[in-house]
């Protein structure tokens, strides 16, 4: 058997390793120098609307924590399918991040038969920003002002009442299905298309009740057109703290709020991951930031990329129960 010498071998070795560096040292060092150009993050929702404007406040802190400009890209469509697909096949170096809702993680996976994206395998979650309560609202005119009030009304008489939302297969109707369940109530879900021309057929009395967004809600309670009957969340708001849940009153699996997270296609280094969920839980601690978003109805609070997994790999199965209880469906 031929036995190279053995400063050969040591040399055959040492080539070995220095011909595997190229392979490993380039991601090491993009890790270490990330953020070293302008990152995108695509808002899967049209210019002007909630998360849209949330998310360009958070952009703004988030490129002062990072060192480098964030830019907002709108790709909205098909109940943010449009956006998500786009993101979960984009390069997975951390340059192009995902902000949204629960449609695209939890609810459009419980009403589409099929997604261009597995809300698990295509994504990692870099934390959660904040959390929009959604709140049981009626008519001024409706004689109901606590939960058990609003329960015995509905239910005198079975059928006959409605609700409306702000859209089919929307956390507004999750949130309504998720409260008839709970109660016993028979009611007609009526979707609109968004918050406004629900909330002005809510106020002309056209729906005597409609499930919507506190941010939503605030400026037209102060009208006294309408008047707040009940959270769906577990918690009270910060924004309308005298407002109790339906928890308090006995209902507590009534448990719905909108949330919004930031995410990267499935892939990112996680030395890179690591520094945009330092940057966003940075960016929610803002006093500035903070102010901000709670002038535009959200919440923030900070959640990490663990904890923003666990959620959705909790919301997801009780979402598709939902749906399937209700026949929630956008095929």
């Amino acid at each position: 058997m031929n036995r190279l010498p053995l400063m050969a071998r040591m040399a055959l070795v040492c080539g070995l390793a220095l011909g595997a560096l190229p392979l490993t040292a380039p991601a090491a060092a993009a890790a270490a120098d990330f953020p070293s150009r302008p990152i995108t993050l695509v808002i899967p929702f049209p210019p002007g609307g909630a998360t849209d404007v949330n998310g360009r406040v958070i952009a703004q802190r988030l490129g002062k924590e990072l060192g480098q400009p964030v830019i907002i890209e709108n790709r909205a469509g098909a109940g943010t399918v449009v956006g998500a697909s786009y993101v979960s096949k984009a390069a997975p170096d951390g340059y192009t991040l995902l902000i949204s809702s629960g449609s695209t993680f939890t609810v459009n996976p419980a009403i589409r038969a099929a997604l261009p994206y597995d809300p698990v395998k295509s994504f990692d979650p870099i934390g959660i920003a904040g959390r929009v309560a959604l709140i049981l609202l009626a008519n001024s005119e409706v004689p109901v002002q606590t939960v058990k009030q609003f329960v015995d009304y509905v239910k005198a008489s079975p059928g006959k009442y409605s609700y409306g939302s702000f859209g089919t297969g929307t956390t507004a109707q999750f949130a309504g299905e998720t409260m008839l369940h709970a109660t016993g109530l028979k009611m007609t879900h009526i979707p609109y298309k968004g918050s406004a021309p629900a909330m002005t057929d809510l106020m002309g009395g056209q729906i005597p009740f409609s499930i919507d967004t506190v941010s939503a809600a605030i400026p037209q309670l102060k009208s006294g057109k309408i008047k707040a009957i009940a959270l769906t969340t577990a918690k009270r708001s910060a924004l309308l703290p005298d407002v109790p849940t339906f928890a308090e009153s006995g209902y507590a699996s009534v448990d719905m709020d909108s949330w919004l997270m930031i995410a990267v296609p499935k892939g990112v280094p996680a030395d890179v991951k690591a520094k945009l969920e330092k940057a966003l839980a940075a960016t929610i601690a803002d006093p500035e930031t903070r102010t901000k978003l709670l002038g535009q109805g959200l919440e923030p609070a900070f959640s990490s990329s663990t904890a923003s997994s666990e959620l959705i790999n909790r919301e997801l199965p009780l979402m598709r129960a939902v749906a399937a209880r209700a026949n929630i469906t956008a095929d």
